[in-house]
C-alpha cells in the first residue's frame, strides 16, 4: 500500500471566516487536524511604537483601532494608566459616563461577535437583527464624539464633553418618507439618555429573539456543543481572560475582582460556564449582554439626577473651554500648547487593566518624564486566545476550525497591534 502522509492546508487569510488577516496552515490527516500554525503579522501596525514619538493625548486615537469592535473600552485602559502615573482622579460624573459606554462598548462587540460567529456557522437571521441594535448604540457614539467609532472620547482627567440634550433626526429624502422619518425620530425626540433608556427597555426582548434563534437550535448545537472544549485549569495555565476564561467555569471579572471607576457600585451578575466548550461561551456572552444591559440602566438612571462637571480642573491636562478660547490670548495659547506639546508626565511605570469585551485589556506604560511615553506595551486578550487555537482544533474536524475561531471573537488589530 501506498504510504499515507498529512497534507497541509491555507486557511485564509481570504477565507471569509478568518476574521480579517488570520492566516492558519494546517496538518489535516483526511478531513481531521493534527495541528493547526496560526500565522500572525500580516496587520502590524506598529501601534506601541507610534506611541513613543507623539505626546501622550495624540495616541488615544490610536488605542481605539486596535481592537476596533471595542473601541472605548481600549481608550479606557490607556486613560486609567496615564491617570495613575499623574496622580489625578476624574469627577465621578465622567466615572459614570465611562462605565455606560463600557458596557455600551461590550454591547456592541458582542452583538458583532454573535452576528459574525452565527453567520460563519451558517444562520444568516442573527446577523442582520444584531446589527438593527448595534446601529442605535452607534448613534449613541455618534452623539457624544462625531464619529460611529474610533470616538477618542476619554481624556485624562475626565471625557472630552457632557452627553448631548438632543439626538440627531433622520431627515427626510428620496429614500425615507416624511411619515418614515417621523416614526423613526419619535425615540430622538429627548437628550442622550432618554435614548439610551428607551433602548435599555427594548433590548431585553431583542435578546430573546437572538436566544429563540440560536440557543436550542439542534443545528447550531451540533456545531457548537462538546468544541473547542477547555478545561478550567488549562484555561488559566494558557492566560485566558474573560468570556473565554468565563465560559471554562472560572468566576474572574475584573470589574468584580478588581473594580475600577464606580463598578463597585454597580449591582450585576457574572454568568459562568460549565463545560468549556462553545456553546458554554456563547451562552455566558449572551448573558453579558443582559447584565451589560443592567448596568447600563442604573447609570443612566444616576446620570439624569447628577449633574456635574464631566473633566478635572486641573489645567495642566485639561483644555479651557472653547469660550474662554475663544475670548481670551492666554487661553488659545494654552490651548494650543497642550495638544501640540501635551504635558509632561512624572517619572514612573503602571499597569492598568479593563475588562473588555474580549477579556483583560491592560496598558503597561513608561514615562521618564518627558510629554511621550518612554514604552507602552498593550495586554491584548486575543493574543493569548489565538496562541491556544492548535490546541483547541487538534482532533476536530476542518469546519470546526470556523466555530473555533468563531468563539474566541479575534480581532487582529490588538493581535498584531
Amino acid at each position: 500500500m501506498a504510504e499515507i502522509r498529512n497534507f497541509t492546508l491555507n486557511f485564509g487569510p481570504q477565507h471569509p471566516a478568518a476574521h480579517g488577516v488570520l492566516r492558519l496552515v494546517l496538518e489535516m490527516e483526511g478531513e481531521v487536524i493534527r495541528r493547526a500554525d496560526p500565522h500572525v503579522g500580516l496587520l502590524h501596525r506598529a501601534t506601541e511604537k507610534l506611541a513613543e514619538s507623539k505626546p501622550y493625548n495624540q495616541s488615544i486615537g490610536y488605542m481605539d483601532r486596535l481592537d476596533y469592535v471595542s473601541m472605548m473600552c481600549n481608550e479606557h485602559a490607556y486613560v486609567l494608566a496615564i491617570e495613575k502615573l499623574l496622580g489625578i482622579t476624574p469627577p465621578i460624573r465622567a466615572q459614570y459616563i465611562r462605565v455606560m459606554f463600557d458596557e455600551i462598548t461590550r454591547l456592541l462587540n458582542h452583538l458583532m461577535w454573535l452576528g459574525a460567529h452565527a453567520l460563519d456557522i451558517g444562520a444568516m437571521t442573527v446577523f442582520l437583527y444584531a446589527f438593527r441594535e448595534r446601529e442605535d448604540l452607534m448613534d449613541c457614539y455618534e452623539a457624544v464624539s462625531g464619529t460611529r467609532m474610533h470616538a477618542t472620547y476619554y481624556r485624562p482627567g475626565g471625557v472630552y464633553r457632557d452627553l448631548p440634550d438632543s439626538m440627531p433626526k433622520y431627515q427626510p429624502s428620496k429614500w425615507r418618507s416624511q411619515k418614515e422619518v417621523d416614526r423613526l425620530n419619535e425615540r430622538r425626540s429627548g437628550s442622550l439618555l432618554d435614548f439610551i433608556a428607551d433602548f435599555t427597555d427594548r433590548f431585553p426582548a431583542c435578546v430573546d429573539e437572538y436566544e429563540t434563534l440560536l440557543t436550542d437550535n439542534r443545528i447550531w448545537k451540533q456545531r457548537t456543543v462538546n468544541i473547542g472544549v477547555v478545561s478550567p485549569e488549562r484555561a488559566l495555565q494558557l492566560g485566558f481572560t474573560g468570556p473565554m476564561l468565563r465560559g471554562s467555569g472560572v468566576e474572574w471579572d475584573l470589574r468584580k475582582k478588581q473594580p475600577y471607576e464606580v463598578y463597585d457600585r454597580m449591582e450585576f451578575d457574572i454568568p459562568v460556564g460549565v463545560h468549556g466548550d462553545c456553546y458554554d461561551r456563547y451562552l455566558v456572552r449572551v448573558e453579558e449582554m443582559r447584565q451589560s444591559n443592567r448596568i447600563i440602566r442604573q447609570c443612566v438612571d444616576w446620570l439624569k439626577a447628577n449633574p456635574g462637571p464631566v473633566m478635572t480642573s486641573d489645567h495642566k491636562v485639561a483644555p479651557p473651554s472653547r469660550e474662554e478660547m475663544k475670548g481670551d490670548m492666554e487661553s488659545l495659547i494654552h490651548h494650543f500648547k497642550l495638544f501640540t506639546e501635551g504635558y509632561c508626565v512624572p517619572e514612573g511605570e503602571t499597569y492598568a487593566a479593563v475588562e473588555a469585551p474580549k477579556g483583560e485589556f491592560g496598558v503597561y506604560l513608561v514615562s521618564d518624564g518627558a510629554n511621550k511615553p518612554y514604552r507602552l506595551k498593550c495586554r491584548a486578550p486575543g493574543f493569548a486566545h489565538l496562541a491556544s487555537l492548535d490546541e483547541m482544533v487538534r482532533g476536530h474536524l476542518l469546519a470546526d476550525v470556523v466555530s473555533v475561531i468563531g468563539t474566541q471573537d479575534i480581532v487582529f488589530g490588538e493581535i498584531d497591534r
